[in-house]
């Protein structure tokens, strides 16, 4: 797999590291970095193509803000590339009008805009499950009685946040990973945005932050605090429409945290949970609340 790397800023610079690091550095055939000054709206996107682009099967995009990111898609057709993955970390950073303008314009590859970047999953694209492979949403293995012995990283942010997180919560109790691992991504520090982004209703540092404890928490097999909906109370979308499901940050950003049964009655997942408490300031009959008691997590 041939990947072209276009590249901006810290963040940019932070994950071309961490990836070659952990492996993919002989799979890069080239890198392109654009200054962090560039005006955030341009009329000429052509003076900033590449006059070298090499042959890839992978275009990977970070950091780059504003109108420069126009010049993907002619990037994708001069190297010929079949995917392409543009993360998000800041809701400034690709407003979802220039997003769709990218899409339309990207004729014959496949094109993904993760947020965050490790929220990425296998998609079924050969070239995004095979950086998936290593990179994307964190999956942990966690070994211990009462304290951790070992972490394991099965697959990691792209970032190296993971792996941080791995090498210090060894030695803590089981019951303290789940929080721990939060804390320990901002010790890192996740260069996620703070600010609230209105796709989503929450930061991008805080959904990388669930994605985090989500890999602790399905590494353990249970949960320790959690949104949960009172199957009783709740009445299955009846003058709701499921409000709960359409407040979820995870939701929106693509992940089944909340979801429906049969019976049209709302069901949180504990593991994805980040216990945001948004779905319950949106539930008009009260039927959810904070679960902070051990949930083992159904496999």
């Amino acid at each position: 797999m041939k990947i072209f790397i276009l590249s901006s800023g810290e963040y940019g610079s932070r994950i071309v590291n961490n990836i070659a690091a952990q492996g993919f550095a002989k799979n890069i055939v080239g890198i392109e970095e654009f200054s962090e000054e560039l005006p955030e709206f341009i009329d000429d996107i052509e003076e900033y193509i590449p006059s070298n682009i090499p042959e890839c099967d992978l275009i990977i995009s970070i950091g780059l803000f504003g109108d420069i990111n126009l010049v993907i898609p002619a990037i994708a057709e001069k190297s010929g590339a079949s995917t392409i993955i543009v993360p998000i970390h800041n809701p400034q950073q690709i407003p979802a009008g220039l997003q769709s303008e990218i899409k339309s314009l990207v004729k014959k590859a496949t094109i993904v805009f993760p947020k965050p970047f490790c929220s990425l999953k296998p998609l079924g694209d050969e070239y995004i499950d095979k950086f998936t492979e290593v990179f994307g949403k964190p999956e942990l293995e966690i070994s211990g009685e009462t304290q951790i012995k070992e972490v394991k990283v099965l697959r990691g942010a792209p970032c190296g946040s993971t792996d941080y997180i791995a090498q210090n919560i060894v030695g803590i109790p089981l019951e303290e990973a789940e929080f721990e691992a939060g804390n320990k991504l901002h010790n890192y520090p996740c260069l996620a945005s703070m600010n609230v982004d209105p796709m989503v209703g929450d930061t991008i540092m805080h959904l990388a932050g669930y994605k985090a404890k989500e890999a602790v928490k399905t590494a353990l097999g249970f949960a320790l605090k959690s949104a949960v909906i009172d199957d009783e109370v709740c009445q299955g979308g009846i003058d709701c429409d499921h409000l709960c499901l359409d407040a979820c940050p995870n939701v929106k950003a693509g992940d089944r945290t909340i979801y429906i049964h049969d019976n049209q009655k709302a069901h949180v997942d504990p593991a994805a949970c980040g216990a945001c408490e948004i779905c319950l300031k949106e539930c008009p009959y009260g039927a959810i609340e904070i679960f902070e008691e051990k949930i083992p997590l159904k496999k």
